[in-house]
C-alpha cells in the first residue's frame, strides 16, 4: 500500500511539472512607438504642405506678415521680430535687428481668412493691384501716354504722375507754359476711361501776387481751381477731380536737393488714381 501511495505521489508530482511547463509565453513587446503614431505624423506632416502650399501660390504682404507673427506669438506667447519701421535696431552690438517683446499687440488673421470664402477674397484683394497697373499701363498706351508719366506703387493702390507741368506767371495766375498736346490726350483718357484726377496747385516759396493781396496758399488754390474748371469745360466728369492746393510747402527742388528751381514750382500737377481718397473703405475698429 505505501508503496501504490507513492506511486501516486510520483504521478501527481509529474503532472504538475507538465502544467507548469505548458504555460504560454508572454507576446515579446516590439521596440518603438505604436503604429497609430506614424498615421498621425503623416496627417500632420501633410497638412504643413498644404498649408505651404497655399503660401506659395499666394502674393506675400507685409500687413498678412505680420498679421501671420502675430497668429504664431498668440498661439505659443513670448517675443516677436518685428519687421518694417517696427524694427528696433540698436539692440545688439552689430546694431541689428533683435527679438523684442511687442509693444503692440499685432492682430492674427480673421476667423474667416481659413474658410474658403475667406481664402477666395483675399486673393482677390491680392490681384486686385496688379490688375489696375496692367489696366492703367494699358490706358496709358492707347491714349500715348506711356512716356509722359510716371508710375508708383503704393500701399494704398497705383498712382500716376504726369511729367508734364502746367507752369505759371510769378504772382499771377495765368500760364505761362502748358503742354497742350499732352494736356488734351489726359482730357481724352479722363473722359473716356473710368480714372480718377487730382489737380494739385503750389506756389513758389513766399510768393504773393502782383498786387499784394493773395499769399501763396490763395495763388495754388486759384490755380488749381482754374485748371479744373478747363477739365470740367472740357467734358471731364466733375466727379472724377479732385482739387488741392499747398502753397509754398511743397516747392520744387532740383535734382539732389541742391536748391529750388522757383519756375517750377508755380505749377499745377496731375495725378492719376483709381479711387478716389475719399471712397468710404471697409470700416474698422477705432480702438
Amino acid at each position: 500500500m505505501a508503496e501504490e501511495a507513492e506511486g501516486e505521489e510520483a504521478a501527481g508530482g509529474g503532472e504538475g511539472e507538465a502544467e507548469e511547463q505548458e504555460c504560454p509565453k508572454c507576446e515579446e513587446c516590439v521596440p518603438g512607438l505604436p503604429g497609430w503614431m506614424a498615421t498621425f505624423s503623416d496627417l500632420v506632416t501633410l497638412l504643413l504642405t498644404f498649408f505651404v502650399l497655399l503660401l506659395s501660390f499666394a502674393k506675400t504682404e507685409s500687413a498678412k506678415f505680420e498679421a501671420a507673427l502675430g497668429s504664431v506669438r498668440n498661439a505659443f506667447g513670448g517675443n516677436v521680430l518685428k519687421h518694417g519701421e517696427t524694427i528696433h535696431r540698436g539692440k545688439s552690438p552689430d546694431n541689428a535687428p533683435t527679438m523684442i517683446e511687442s509693444e503692440q499687440t499685432v492682430k492674427p488673421f480673421p476667423i474667416d481668412f481659413l474658410t474658403m470664402e475667406g481664402l477666395l477674397d483675399k486673393h482677390e484683394i491680392n490681384r486686385e493691384s496688379d490688375e489696375v497697373l496692367n489696366t492703367m499701363k494699358k490706358d496709358l498706351k492707347e491714349y500715348s501716354l506711356s512716356e509722359n508719366v510716371d508710375i508708383y506703387e503704393l500701399p494704398e493702390g497705383i498712382k500716376v504722375r504726369i511729367k508734364d507741368r502746367v507752369l505759371f506767371k510769378k504772382g499771377s495766375i495765368k500760364i505761362q507754359k502748358i503742354a497742350i498736346e499732352v494736356f488734351d490726350k489726359l482730357v481724352q483718357l479722363l473722359k473716356n476711361k473710368d480714372w480718377n484726377v487730382f489737380v494739385e496747385g503750389h506756389s513758389s516759396p513766399g510768393e504773393a501776387s502782383s498786387d499784394g493781396k493773395q499769399d501763396a496758399f490763395n495763388l495754388s488754390s486759384y490755380r488749381s481751381a482754374g485748371v479744373t474748371r478747363a477739365l470740367v469745360r472740357r467734358g471731364v466728369r466733375p466727379e472724377k477731380i479732385s482739387s488741392v492746393f499747398y502753397g509754398d510747402t511743397r516747392p520744387f527742388t532740383l535734382t539732389g536737393g541742391s536748391g529750388v528751381d522757383e519756375v517750377q514750382s508755380r505749377r499745377v500737377e496731375f495725378l492719376l488714381r483709381k479711387t478716389d481718397l475719399r471712397t468710404p473703405g471697409r470700416k474698422v475698429d477705432s480702438q
